[in-house]
């Protein structure tokens, strides 16, 4: 099973927000061409002079959104030289006019140079950035041992790759371990909480005997986090699932966490659980999470949603229909599942102000024979 990535639409960017040093639009680059085009147009085809000389006074600026100093300086040497022209049948300049288009394009050509080397330090920041936020919180496998995984993710804060939210999927002895967590807050301010309880989950996995345990883990990491800061009240909501070696069944702990939905043929209900506190807050020693199980049958999927997407509301402050809704959404091919239900939020609610975090495992349960006691 393919993959939808876990992070935000180059593309979509790059079409939204160019004006904060995304790659211009084609259009962009097309203008003082297009431009410089049909001034010479209008003027040839014209039989007596046209007063439109001052029209080509604008190229070079144009040009510096999305040209270098070199293109810059040909496109105003153009328009210059148009001017001097007598067959393009433009009214003859004043020394003046043309003195200042000369400034124009010389000014152009410096902005220009300016522009190209920022630009050049923001894609390597860029890059930089992008390579750290990946490292912190990797892209998902397509499959951990017999079960696929597909994950989406859309930061809250524009231009990031991370913030309140994760997910991870991981081998165990016991089993496959899954983990989504919501972190209070959301944006670049939660990504340190994210990176000790991401750490702490994967440590866990491998030494904790039951999902009770990987959740008392990630309790205690986050009340020492926050033990050093004064009135912290930091929290965070999880839940834990774990696949069987066959993956015929799989544990669940919530910690006040909505549960999962488990599809079917095309229909969608909330695993029943009994949710626990959320971590954090020390009370998981006073009032540990109940686990509980579900066997699966062939052609179950578990879909796992953050609060960013059960908590998201019109214009008239209705919650989005989750439940109702995926059914539907489900049909077609599973990989796009998550893309489709993001496009429909979107669709539904306008604007999603919170983290929004997807996670679709598809178990394939192994023959008897095959499967062993300990994975």
């Amino acid at each position: 099973m393919g993959r939808v990535g876990v992070r935000p639409s180059s593309r979509d960017a790059d079409r939204s927000g160019w004006l904060r040093g995304a790659p211009p639009p084609r259009w962009v680059r097309v203008l003082p061409v297009a431009l410089l085009v049909g001034v010479t147009a209008i003027t040839v085809a014209s039989p007596r002079p046209l007063d439109i000389g001052f029209m080509l006074g604008a190229i070079p600026p144009l040009a510096v959104l999305s040209y270098g100093p070199l293109a810059t300086a040909v496109l105003g040497g153009l328009a210059i030289g148009l001017l001097n022209v007598p067959a393009a049948n433009l009214d003859r300049p004043g020394n003046t006019d043309l003195l200042t288009i000369c400034f124009v394009s010389l000014l152009s050509v410096f902005v220009s140079y300016v522009r190209s080397h920022r630009d050049a330090q923001l894609v390597t920041e860029r890059t930089v950035a992008e390579a750290v936020q990946r490292a912190v919180v990797p892209p998902l496998p397509e499959r951990v041992g017999p079960v696929g995984c597909v994950g989406l993710y859309r930061a809250a804060q524009q231009g990031t790759l991370v913030g309140g939210d994760f997910i991870d999927v991981r081998m165990s002895r016991h089993g496959v371990r899954a983990v989504m967590v919501d972190v209070q807050g959301h944006g670049l301010a939660s990504v340190p909480t994210v990176v000790s309880l991401l750490g702490a989950f994967r440590e866990a996995v491998l030494d904790e005997p039951d999902l009770e345990s990987v959740a008392a883990r990630l309790d205690r990491r986050l009340r020492v986090d926050s033990a050093a800061v004064r009135h912290a009240e930091l929290f965070a909501t999880a839940v834990f699932l774990e696949f069987s070696c066959d993956a015929r069944s799989v544990r669940m702990v919530a910690c006040g966490h909505p549960a999962p939905l488990l599809l079917h043929a095309g229909r969608a209900r909330e695993v029943e659980i009994v949710p626990g506190a959320p971590l954090g807050l020390g009370l998981t020693d006073l009032d540990p999470p109940k686990e509980a199980t579900v066997e699966l049958r062939p052609g179950d999927r578990l879909f796992l949603a953050s609060d960013g997407v059960w908590e998201a509301r019109d214009s008239a402050g209705t919650f989005y229909p989750l439940g109702d809704r995926l059914g539907a959404l489900a049909e077609g091919d599973p990989a796009g599942l998550p893309g489709r239900v993001w496009a429909d939020l979107v669709q539904y609610c306008g604007i999603v102000l919170d983290d929004a975090t997807m996670l679709l495992l598809t178990p394939e349960p192994v023959p008897p024979e095959i499967a062993t006691p300990s994975c």
